[in-house]
């Protein structure tokens, strides 16, 4: 049976669903999500042998939520995570997954703590190696100079973001979801102009078999208890992690590692950047095993749970 418990990392204590025992194989959510969005992955873990551990990131949920920007850049949440195996498997390297942010996340923590982090497996978003400028500087040339929106330049503002998504969280989760799902139809529903709002010509959110009203009243009742503060800072902090990345540079990604993307996903493709996203990760990552499931949006373990069960836990068991 799965349990929840509330670990001390140092700087923070993170709430964490735990189920199994045997090697820890820690799980990262993205934005706007939970630990629920691992709810079909935790049990077919554990029953692989691990102990699955599903997290809250700092700023979500039942973990704590510090206040400032610079609380959430990358090298924080890695600490968060290498104190959490510290905790959970003081004497043996650990495993890794991550999905939306939470896939940038472990790729980082693996590349900065080879030591600690013995595989990682990212979904949704592929490995680049450590970045050859701020992302700022990239979304800002190609977009914002342009006239353009770009989501990531909307949540830059502290306060902007919050005040939309938090006066109908539900609404927004829910809007959000589908609107960069496999199951939405095709359309340039992001090409607008500089000074639209986020949920401005998204289309009206269908009923869809992955996500339902039970899932939609967990997501938003955990963020109108927390707010969407914390989470937005993670976009704030490109330029920190940047310098924290810095002397990376050139540096591979040695652990095994596994990819799981999506063919309707912009963030697989990095917003159009990349053909390829496995034959990209290779050059930074060359233990990786890629997959990229047709049909399939943004929301990779929660739009096809039985697929990427089962690629994740033959990944697993081939540790």
């Amino acid at each position: 049976m799965q349990e929840f418990r509330t670990i001390d990392c140092g700087a923070v204590r993170l709430r964490c669903v735990i189920k199994g025992s045997g090697p820890l194989a820690v799980m990262v959510h993205g934005f706007p999500e939970s630990w629920y969005s691992w709810r079909h992955q935790i049990g077919p873990v554990a029953d692989a042998g691990f102990t699955a551990c599903a997290i809250d990131v700092r700023g979500y949920g039942g973990s704590d939520k510090p206040p400032r920007v610079e609380d959430y850049t990358l090298e924080a949440i890695a600490g968060d995570l290498i104190a959490l195996a510290d905790a959970l498997s003081p004497d043996d390297p650990i495993v890794l997954i991550g999905h939306d942010w939470g896939a940038p996340i472990v790729w980082n923590t693996a590349f900065t703590n080879p030591d600690r982090i013995r595989a990682v497996a990212g979904l949704s978003v592929p490995f680049s190696g450590a970045p050859m400028r701020p992302f700022t500087d990239v979304f800002r040339e190609h977009f914002t100079a342009k006239g353009r929106f770009f989501y990531q330049d909307y949540f830059q503002q502290p306060g902007v973001a919050e005040a939309e998504a938090e006066a109908d969280p539900r609404r927004f989760i829910e809007t959000m979801m589908y609107s960069i799902s496999g199951d939405v139809p095709p359309g340039d529903y992001w090409d607008k102009d500089l000074g639209a709002t986020f949920l401005q010509g998204l289309p009206e959110p269908q009923a869809v078999p992955w996500l339902g009203a039970a899932d939609l009243d967990y997501y938003a009742a955990e963020f109108t208890a927390s707010g969407f503060r914390g989470p937005l800072n993670r976009y704030r902090n490109h330029e920190r992690d940047y310098e924290w990345l810095k002397p990376m540079q050139g540096k591979r990604l040695e652990q095994p590692c596994l990819f799981i993307g999506g063919d309707r996903d912009p963030a697989t493709t990095l917003f159009g950047a990349v053909a390829d996203p496995v034959a990209m990760m290779r050059m930074f990552a060359p233990k990786v095993e890629g997959h990229v499931l047709k049909g399939v949006g943004h929301w990779t373990q929660q739009e096809r749970p039985e697929e990427v069960n089962a690629l994740l836990i033959d990944w697993l068991k081939r540790l």
